[in-house]
């Protein structure tokens, strides 16, 4: 346990002691202090606070005898159970935008404790993850580790991954790049960051809307001039693209987010035209899950089909390996790589040396191939298997999106709104999610042919859990069913 942060003050009335007492006292009551966490010793907090280590023995006595907190021989103090007291008094202690602060973490906690299945489109499969070989590589990388590794590395990423990653975009995705192109980040949202250097502030963006929710609040922090271009059943229109204005368009041709849509090859090389017709226009692709696809072969990426260098390149392996391994890749065209070195070469890289190696192990060493295609035969199954127990929504609900990605589409026939489908289901313990969470502007899915939406993912739920789930919405809508 750290020493406490308490500002003490020369207060009539209030001496140290009582106002040590109070402070952590009330840590434990909003929760910032846990059952079972250790207090400083009281000389260390003593020392810290620059008082008399009597005055903490008398707040910590008082403590003690409230039941705040136990005295342990040997041991130190440590934070009592106080859940009763701290609900009975809690409205007492807290003014009342702290009150209300609470009464929310409250109700978000209780409607954590009340789901039963989560059916986020968001979700990946976690039990299946090989943690053993994970665990192997990573024991012999730290054998094996030298100074070297330890030292900060090259800004853009580990040489030898970077030349994996480029091995790897080529075989399964048709990318063609040489490592040099490739910049490895902690996620998106630092290569994002990176782009704004390179392509410059207020830039005209234009976005599919619906779209990827974080992409969006993204470009807005840079304060980017986004244009939300409503899309036709092949993804984003280019006609109205060239109206707009824009200057670059971020699109997910393999599986748009949220609707599911997987770009044709027409609508690639319209906006591959559309980018060669200016000399500063680009197309952001974000490839973010295009490993899971069910129906028809696996279409390239829109940057395999680029000849002007006018695509950027971007990917993850949060959903093909793990949300935790915080690894993602932009593979930028000759032309912007010249303005990052120029711009942004000072940066250093975001991702640890020894989880670059790890990952650089991982898959140049045929486990991430064979991990990717036991998770491809699992999502199937799941995908198969949702399917062929929907039907009996098929009546009130048009499903759509299912032949990619880790979720699909429902949309009520009726126009029952999104919001009483999610708070029906709710009840029945079942949470879901409505695209409205996916579109930039409140009333921007008005009279759309998403309206009325739910996502149902199926990533992280087993086929027992998918049957048992899908029974809890049937009853939680019933009554739309039976219309």
């Amino acid at each position: 346990m750290n020493d406490l942060t308490i500002q003490l003050t020369e207060t009539e009335g209030r001496c140290l002691y009582q106002q040590i007492y109070e402070h952590i006292r009330d840590e434990i009551r909003r929760g910032e202090l846990l059952e079972g966490e250790k207090l400083p010793s009281t000389r260390s907090l003593s020392e810290y606070l620059q008082v008399a280590r009597s005055t903490v023995d008398f707040a910590y006595g008082q403590l003690v005898a409230e039941g705040y907190v136990e005295a342990r021989p040997c041991r130190g103090y440590f934070v009592s159970h106080v859940e009763e007291l701290f609900h009975l008094s809690e409205e007492d202690t807290l003014s009342p935008s702290m009150a209300e602060g609470a009464e929310k973490s409250r109700d978000k906690k209780t409607e954590r404790e009340n789901i039963l299945y989560d059916f986020s489109p968001h979700a990946v499969s976690l039990k299946d993850f090989p943690y053993a070989t994970w665990k192997k590589i990573t024991k012999n990388i730290l054998v094996d580790a030298n100074s070297e590794m330890f030292a900060l590395g090259d800004a853009q990423g580990d040489e030898q991954l970077r030349e994996t990653i480029s091995r790897y975009l080529h075989s399964s995705r048709g990318v063609n790049c040489s490592p040099e192109q490739i910049i490895v980040g902690a996620g998106t949202d630092y290569l994002f960051m990176l782009l704004e250097k390179i392509l410059g502030r207020h830039v005209p963006v234009a976005m599919e809307n619906p779209t990827y929710k974080r992409a969006y609040r993204v470009f807005q922090s840079f304060a980017y001039e986004i244009k939300a271009l409503p899309m036709d059943g092949n993804g984003m229109d280019v006609g109205k693209l060239r109206k707009s204005g824009a200057r670059v368009a971020y699109v997910m041709p393999s599986h748009q987010y949220p609707t599911g849509v997987v770009m044709p090859i027409g609508r690639r090389h319209e906006l591959l035209k559309w980018a060669a017709e200016e000399k500063d226009r680009y197309l952001i692709e974000d490839d973010y899950d295009s490993e899971f696809r069910y129906k028809g072969k696996p279409i390239p990426s829109l940057q395999a089909s680029d000849r002007e260098g006018r695509v950027i390149y971007m990917g993850t392996f949060s959903k093909s390996i793990a949300p935790a391994i915080r690894v993602g890749y932009m593979v930028l065209p000759p032309k912007l790589l010249q303005v990052y070195r120029k711009n942004c070469g000072f940066y250093a890289s975001t991702v640890s040396r020894i989880d670059q190696r790890i990952l650089n192990e991982f898959i140049r060493d045929g486990y991430f191939e064979r991990y990717l295609n036991k998770m491809r035969k699992i999502y199937r199954a799941r995908h198969d298997f949702l399917l062929g127990h929907l039907s009996a929504f098929e009546k009130e609900f048009v499903i759509s999106g299912e032949n990619a990605g880790l979720h699909i589409l429902l949309t009520s026939r009726s126009k029952i709104p999104e919001k009483e489908l999610i708070e029906a289901a709710a009840q029945e313990g079942v949470k879901l999610y409505g695209i409205s969470d996916a579109c930039m502007g409140q009333d921007s899915i008005k009279n759309t042919a998403y309206e009325n939406t739910i996502l149902l993912g199926y990533g992280a739920l087993e086929e027992g859990e998918l049957e048992q789930g899908l029974a809890l919405l049937e009853k939680a809508w019933a009554p739309y069913l039976a219309m």
